[in-house]
């Protein structure tokens, strides 16, 4: 049971953020709920990468109980994880100057409201 923690954590993190997304009406917590997805989705990639008694692939000299096919962990899940992240960050920061910018021209992060006053 103590190995499902992750997944569960990662179904719990995704649909919160869903939660967010499709019930809130505030920019700010929208954009906030995209990144709760997105911070579950790499929970997920490291979740997958995870290997009992692995050992990090930035060792060169492995201990010699270890054999090399069952005792390094895959780096790829490591690299998206970390691919994922910047560009979370950069996807983030674009969001938020949208936001600041309808905030400037609408005076408003009400979903509704910008609507009503798109008519």
């Amino acid at each position: 049971m103590i190995f499902n923690i992750p997944f569960i954590a990662v179904a719990a993190l995704i649909i919160i953020g869903l939660y967010a997304v499709i019930f809130r009406k505030n920019l700010i917590k929208t954009v906030i709920g995209i990144t709760i997805i997105e911070s579950g989705v790499n929970l997920f990639l490291i979740t997958l990468g995870y290997r009992e008694g692995g050992v990090p692939p930035i060792y060169t000299n492995l201990p010699e109980d270890v054999s090399i096919p069952r005792g390094m962990v895959l780096p790829v899940p490591q690299a998206l994880t970390l691919t994922s992240i910047v560009i979370g960050v950069a996807v983030l920061a674009l969001m938020l100057s949208l936001v600041i910018h309808i905030y400037r021209v609408y005076g408003t992060l009400d979903v509704r409201r910008i609507r009503r006053l798109r008519e």
